[in-house]
This record gives C-alpha cells, structure tokens and sequence, in this order.
C-alpha cells in the first residue's frame, strides 16, 4: 500500500523519534577485575554501576538518551587493556572509565586513543580517570581526549606535606613504594614538598619494590627499622599495603604511614585494626562518616541501602555525573562536543563545588587528610568494616589551595 505524503511524514516522524527514545550512550570500565587488586575494581565498578542506574532512572544525561555501561577486565596489564579498549570501542563505546589498573596503563589508553581519534574522528573516544594520579597525565603528557577526576600525586602529597607540618614528632621518614611510575613519583614529590614546609625533616632511606608481588614486607621493614625512622611514606595499595602494615605491627613498629589513598580501598580499615600498631594518613576527597558534609553522607548511606555494600569514593560516583552535565552543557552526545564542554566545567558534586581546569584537564576537588583510628565517641564517632576503628578528620584543604603549575601545553583538534 502507498503511503499519504502526510501519514509517510508521520511514520518517518515516529520511527526517529523511537530510535531517539531507545539511543544508548556506551561508557566501557576497564579496570582490574581479577588478581592481587580485584577488590579494588569491583569496589570502583559498583560505584560506576549505582552513579549510571541513577542517572538513567533520573531521565538519562540528555532526553531520550540512556547510558549503558560496558565492563572489562584489564588485569593489570598495558597490552590487555588497549586490547580491550580497541573492542570497546567496536563494540560503540565512546568514553572509557579507567584508573584503577595504575599510571602506565592509563598513558597507554589515553595514547592509543590519541592515535585512534586522530585517524576515526567520528568514532572518538575520551577517557575519563577517575584514580591514576600521575601529574603528568595532565602535565607534559597531557592530551585533549583525556581528563583527570582525582587530585594528582602532588596535589595529595601537598595536603599531607601541610599536614606534616603540624607534626614536631615526625623528625625520620623513610620512603617505600612500589616500583613504577606512581611509587618513584610518590617518593618523589614526598621529599620535595615535605621539605618545604619542614626543612628539619630527615629522609633516612629509600627502597623500591615490584608491585602486587611481595609476600612477605618483614625485610623492608627491618630496613626502615635499621634507618631509625620514624615515619614511612609510601604509595602502596591493596594487598601491598596492608601486608606492610601488617609486618610492620609483627615487629612492634608504630610508625606513622602516609599514603595517598588508603582508606578507600576495602580491607585497610580491618588491617589496621588487627595491627593494632601502625598510625595510616591518607588524603581524599572524603571519608565516610564525615561531619559537616550531609550531601555525601546521605549519598553513601543510599548507595548502601541499594547495594549492601560500604560507599567509599564520591569521585568515581562523581564520574558518569561529571560525563552527563557535560553532555547537556554540550547538548550533544558527540565525543568532541562533550570534551569541550567538560574544560571549564564546575560541577556541584557531594564533597562540594569543583571545576575541570581547562589547561590541562585537572580536575580542582578538595582533599581531607585523615587517620584510621580508634573509635572513642569525639573525633571518631563511628567504626567501619565491623571493626571498632574509624576514620578522624586532621585537615581539609581545598583544590584551590592545592592547585599546581602545570607544563601542559594543551593540543587541540580542529573543531574544538
């Protein structure tokens, strides 16, 4: 039968407007699902999960568009992961979360999809981090495709440096940190910006390990013991962490440990508790039963109701969040739009206002330095992972207060 140019229109009409209500916006997660640090990413994918559902049951992050979230193993490995990306990005996924599996898979992605948006560019992809800390993934390596959503390793090491500065009792520190770019730079930054606010500060020794593959700390710690420190920074995660916690309390050591990220990956709380030796610091942009912030409180106790599960990272709920109000600020779901859209964006996220820094994709979000400790009714009012010990609020800086140069010199595509 011949269609009426008017009921033809109408068809036509109908049939985008329902491709239009069924669109999907693909978001791939790759990040380490299984090994040493599985824990991690399946803490990290759960906040992702609930942030998408919620978006979506709100209406999605444009109308008539929902987002549909691809997950992938990346195992820690560089050539695993663009493997996967490649296949995420087949499969129509056109932003790639990513973060947990460390600095040098991260710069791998963010390379391979510098080369891929440059030879596909209507097949674009971004990548969102929402963990790796590297400064240069936002300073000489910066890239227009790539945007940084957790304060960087200096931003970190200066709220804790500024917290170290209230402590006459930490005179001896000793590095120990896991041997990539993340641990070397962690020493790093932890000598350079300690010793500008305590010159007095000594650094007695310094050791590297391989990541993820040390069972027993017991002879770092007899080392950090032999330098007479009295103090430990180190960036270690996982199960790197908490072993060294726990050799470190079999050897009687009370030593003060800082540490970029600690208390949110599950696990650490208990590991201190056990230890009962061993002062943890760690800097984020929350901690859970936090007073004076009832915007994440009341986030974390919903994510909790949903998922059974601990809420322990605002900034990868934050993420998805952060990709929507750049859609509608865009208007559009195309890749470039969006990354536009992003640079000078400020967002009002639970831990309160913060801005993506145009020059080089940093994400401005404030840090609070705070200390697993027991609980006792005053500073820490509430225990976590079943244990009597907490978290205790020491500082809170803004991301304005901790805000670095950057060597960034941004290269843009045509049309952005």
């Amino acid at each position: 039968m011949k269609l009426r140019p008017t009921l033809a229109a109408a068809v036509l009409a109908g049939a985008s407007l329902a491709a239009q209500a069924a669109q999907t916006f693909k978001i791939a997660y790759i990040d380490p699902l299984s090994g040493p640090f599985a824990n991690v990413g399946e803490l990290m994918l759960s906040h992702l999960q609930y942030a998408v559902s919620d978006i979506n049951a709100r209406g999605g992050p444009l109308k008539g568009v929902r987002f549909e979230l691809l997950t992938y193993d990346s195992k820690l490995s560089a050539q695993e992961s663009i493997s996967l990306m490649s296949a995420a990005v087949d499969a129509g996924a056109r932003v790639v979360v990513t973060g947990g599996s460390g600095s040098s898979v991260v710069s791998a992605l963010v390379e391979w999809a510098a080369k891929h948006n440059e030879r596909n560019p209507d097949r674009a992809v971004i990548v969102l981090n929402h963990s790796s800390i590297d400064p240069e993934l936002t300073g000489k390596r910066c890239n227009f495709w790539h945007f940084q959503l957790e304060a960087n390793t200096a931003m970190k090491m200066k709220a804790l440096a500024k917290y170290i500065k209230t402590l006459p009792d930490v005179k001896k520190v000793y590095l120990l940190n896991q041997d990539y770019a993340h641990g070397r730079q962690w020493a790093s930054y932890g000598q350079e910006l300690v010793r500008q606010e305590r010159a007095d500060v000594q650094f007695v020794g310094e050791a590297l390990h391989a990541i993820g593959r040390v069972r027993d700390f017991s002879p770092y710690v007899a080392r950090i013991k032999s330098a007479g420190a009295d103090a430990v920074i180190t960036g270690n995660w996982g199960n790197d962490l908490t072993l060294l916690l726990k050799a470190g309390a079999e050897a009687g050591e009370n030593w003060r440990y800082f540490n970029h990220s600690a208390g949110s990956v599950p696990g650490t709380v208990i590991a201190v508790s056990q230890a009962k030796l061993g002062r943890l610091t760690w800097v984020a942009e929350w901690h859970p039963n936090m007073e004076g912030n009832p915007a994440a409180q009341a986030l974390a106790d919903a994510y909790k109701k949903k998922t059974g599960k601990d809420f322990l990272a605002p900034r990868i709920d934050m993420t998805p969040r952060l990709l929507a109000a750049a859609m509608q600020k865009a208007g559009s779901t195309e890749p470039l739009k969006i990354a536009r859209a992003m640079e000078d964006l400020t967002f009002d996220s639970v831990v309160g206002p913060v801005r993506m820094r145009a020059e080089d994709h940093q994400l401005l979000l404030p840090q609070v330095v705070n200390t697993i400790a027991p609980v006792d009714g005053k500073t820490v009012k509430a225990g976590w992972e079943g244990t009597d010990y907490g978290f205790r609020t020491d500082a809170v800086y803004t991301g304005n207060e901790l805000a670095q140069g950057t060597e960034c010199k941004m290269v843009r595509p045509s049309g952005a």
